[in-house]
């Protein structure tokens, strides 16, 4: 079996089409170009059999340090950009590093390790003579927004497990807002890598008009992103230059009016919501333009993929879903029948469950419970209306209130327009909402903050 794993990859390069790139902003590698050249200029061999950390600063050269490493290294740490540097060392300790893949300068906390290796985009001629027989275990980190990350083992082929094979006489191309270090960005790129087809990446601090310009430049076909990362290019004039065939998203909840949104703007698009984390994998994929899922989802779903609902908690079993945590201090990722509780909350409303928010997310309004998410769903109806957050504000009667911040289509030119939009706002809420879950107060404002991500930068 870790024969096969391994070969996963190295079979895909092996038969890669001659027009197969991977691309970012400054530059493309033919994905073929890997059987006879190295991005590791010749030292692949000081990595076998190591526990690898990849650092790089580029989506790019980490997807080539993955696809060169896979079956040679025995572990492969995948470390996204974001990651809070002060948390490198427990990291190191508990993956076990003993080597780093850089593009740039390495972190202060890795110059320790005794082999760091540089990866290129620029491709140097190199045979690779190594026997790829390593089953070799991939760590994701979680998103850590509430401490110091966990780290989930994944091996490739439960990475790979809702990939479908593709016909590769089907011309696509693949395109994601998401970074590939990340569960959701990595899904597409195994997708694009496996599948045959080019994939255009993102780039850290790269404008929304930029990144879709160069999507329509390489004639998009599949793009994926989170609700937020939809939003934000909704935004944009240049959202009218690219018209994918398959519309994605996955990472948040996807409610019904950034589904009706999106298929207003790509009329003649397949729109699909899917179901992923980075501990429980894929779960499904929603294709019927309906935010929630049907409840026959819980009786029968494809891959073998088996979910539950515990007290009102998403739990999923799969071979998708993560081997174990790293790290003796944390909690075991499974339960006592091997499902993964994935804090995801439910609500069961004829014959179709919908989520309503994380359960750690909950704010307490005098004792009465208020899922975030579940406000801003009622709110986004708002035809004005592009995306909304609503947080808690500390009150001394209740403990807190409900205000919500909102960024409109258009901006209200006058006074009286804003406080009309807010009527109606308010009047929608109140209409779909208890009581306690109509917003207090209401802001408009210019932007909201996305994390990196891709999910709405949530206060603590």
């Amino acid at each position: 079996m870790a024969h096969a794993e391994a070969r996963l990859l190295r079979c895909s390069i092996d038969n890669a089409p001659a027009d197969q790139f991977l691309f970012d902003r400054a530059a493309r590698v033919r994905v073929a170009d890997l059987v006879s050249a190295t991005s590791l200029g010749g030292r692949l061999a000081e990595l076998a059999g190591r526990s690898v950390l990849i650092a790089t600063a580029s989506q790019l050269t980490s997807a080539l340090a993955l696809i060169e490493l896979d079956g040679v290294a025995r572990r492969l740490t995948i470390l996204p950009p974001d990651t809070d540097r002060t948390h490198l060392p427990a990291l190191i300790a508990d993956a076990e590093i003993d080597a780093v893949v850089i593009d740039g300068q390495a972190p202060e906390a890795l110059s320790d390790l005794s082999v760091s290796v540089v990866c290129s985009a620029n491709l140097v001629a190199g045979v690779r003579d190594l026997r790829t027989e390593l089953g070799t275990e991939w760590v994701l980190l979680t998103s850590g927004t509430t401490g110091a990350p966990k780290m989930a083992i994944h091996s490739l082929a439960g990475l790979a497990a809702a990939i479908a094979p593709q016909a590769r006489s089907e011309r696509a191309v693949w395109g994601t807002f998401y970074d590939i270090r990340r569960y959701g960005g990595m899904q597409i790129f195994l997708r694009a890598l496996l599948g045959g087809t080019s994939l255009i990446l993102s780039n850290a601090g790269e404008a929304v008009a930029d990144h879709l310009g160069r999507l329509s430049e390489h004639c998009v076909t599949h793009l994926s992103g989170t609700p937020s990362h939809w939003r934000r290019a909704l935004m944009s004039p240049e959202i009218g230059k690219i018209s994918p065939r398959y519309v994605r998203l996955s990472g948040e909840i996807a409610d019904q009016a950034i589904l009706d949104n999106l298929r207003a703007v790509f009329p003649d698009a397949a729109i699909g919501h899917a179901y992923a984390s980075t501990e429980a994998g894929v779960g499904f994929a929603v294709n019927d333009g309906l935010a929630g899922f049907p409840a026959q989802y819980l009786d029968s779903l494809p891959n073998g993929v088996e979910m539950k609902i515990v007290d009102g908690s998403l739990r999923i079993r799969s071979r998708g879903t993560a081997l174990r945590y790293l790290g003796a201090k944390h909690a075991c990722l499974l339960d006592a029948d091997g499902f993964v509780d994935t804090g995801d909350m439910l609500e069961r409303r004829d014959d179709r469950y919908y989520f309503v928010g994380r359960k750690g997310g909950i704010i307490n309004i005098g004792g009465l419970k208020v899922h975030p998410e579940e406000v801003e769903a009622v709110i986004n109806r708002h035809p004005q209306v592009r995306m909304s957050l609503v947080r808690p504000k500390r009150s001394p009667l209740t403990g807190a209130i409900v205000i919500a911040d909102v960024v409109l289509k258009s901006a209200c030119a006058r006074t009286e327009e804003q406080s009309e939009v807010k009527d109606e706002i308010l009047k929608l809420c109140r209409g779909a909402l208890p009581r306690h879950k109509v917003p207090a107060a209401i802001s408009f404002v210019p932007a909201l903050a996305v994390a990196a991500t891709g999910k709405l930068a949530r206060r603590g």
